[in-house]
């Protein structure tokens, strides 16, 4: 593939995630407000998209609770902060199962309901853009699965589509493109789709560069991509997905460091991000650019 860099960037920054990172860092918000807050800080350092999960306020617990994510989409919306926002719809297709010799039944942890619940929030908040995770993965921990089958992902993309939200294809593998280019050619989703992918999440694609070259080399030319890795690799992402034509993403889902001994806050990471954008060349563009790059339409603030 030619080297085709990418001079016209957009920055996401994913705010909190629903990771167990809630006790490792002061900075990891839980709250609605404290979410919302994270955003707006981000957005005025430069992020054009944030990418919000809620959290229990108290334990810091991953979340489906439609209260709170009604909550961050109305602060964001009433704040004077533009900005692009994408909600996860990845909750809910957690198998925790019992064991090697007795995986049955599955234990705590799990969290598996249908795709109209999945998406619940979606068509409640109708966010510009929602997740989609295009495959089914052993995801970290030694018998937790990431579930999402391929009935799940055409009823879930179809609703998204159908609500006039543009999904964003989370692709942990390659398996995971060529999936999302099948729903593409069944009509689920539009043909001009939005993939981020995802490097260095155990156990999906590894963030060595022969991987992400392989990832990329799978995204249809007519589809805009973004990229980013887990922990200290996560600036030199942001390069490499510039240098490879894509855009970036950064934020406390994925790295809770600025350096060495340094725990970040959402807002640095995007300053950085800039930064590193800014200094090979490209420029980084701004929410309404966004929307008219990926055909998104803003979302008014309900009275």
């Amino acid at each position: 593939m030619p080297l085709q860099m990418n001079r016209e960037v957009f920055i996401t920054c994913a705010v909190t995630g629903s990771g167990g990172t809630q006790d490792r860092s002061p900075h990891v918000p839980r709250s609605p407000k404290q979410i919302a807050d994270s955003a707006i800080a981000a957005a005025k350092a430069g992020a054009a998209v944030v990418h919000c999960h809620v959290r229990d306020p108290e334990t810091g617990a991953p979340s489906r609770d439609l209260g709170y994510y009604r909550e961050v989409t109305d602060r964001i919306r009433d704040s004077e902060v533009d900005m692009v926002l994408n909600l996860t719809a990845g909750m809910g297709g957690d198998i925790v199962f019992g064991g090697v010799e007795s995986p049955l039944p599955t234990v705590d942890g799990t969290d598996m309901v249908g795709a109209t619940e999945r998406v619940a929030h979606v068509a409640e908040c109708l966010p510009e853009i929602c997740t989609l995770d295009c495959g089914t993965m052993n995801f970290a921990e030694a018998d937790y699965v990431m579930t999402n089958t391929p009935g799940m992902l055409r009823s879930m993309g179809k609703m998204m589509t159908d609500l006039g939200v543009k999904p964003e294809i989370e692709a942990f593998d390659t398996g995971h493109l060529w999936f999302a280019k099948e729903l593409v050619k069944e009509g689920v989703l539009a043909p001009d789709a939005l993939v981020q992918l995802c490097m260095g999440v155990p156990w999906g694609a590894p963030d060595d560069l022969n991987t992400f070259m392989a990832m990329v080399n799978n995204v249809p030319d007519d589809w805009t991509f973004s990229a980013f890795a887990l922990g200290r690799n996560q600036m030199a992402y942001v390069a490499a997905s510039v240098l490879s034509g894509g855009n970036v993403r950064v934020g406390l889902e994925d790295n809770l460091w600025l350096g060495k001994g340094e725990l970040a806050q959402n807002w640095q990471l995007v300053e950085r991000a800039g930064t590193i954008i800014e200094t090979m060349g490209a420029r980084v563009i701004g929410p309404a650019e966004v929307r008219e790059k990926l055909g998104l339409v803003k979302r008014a603030p309900q009275g």
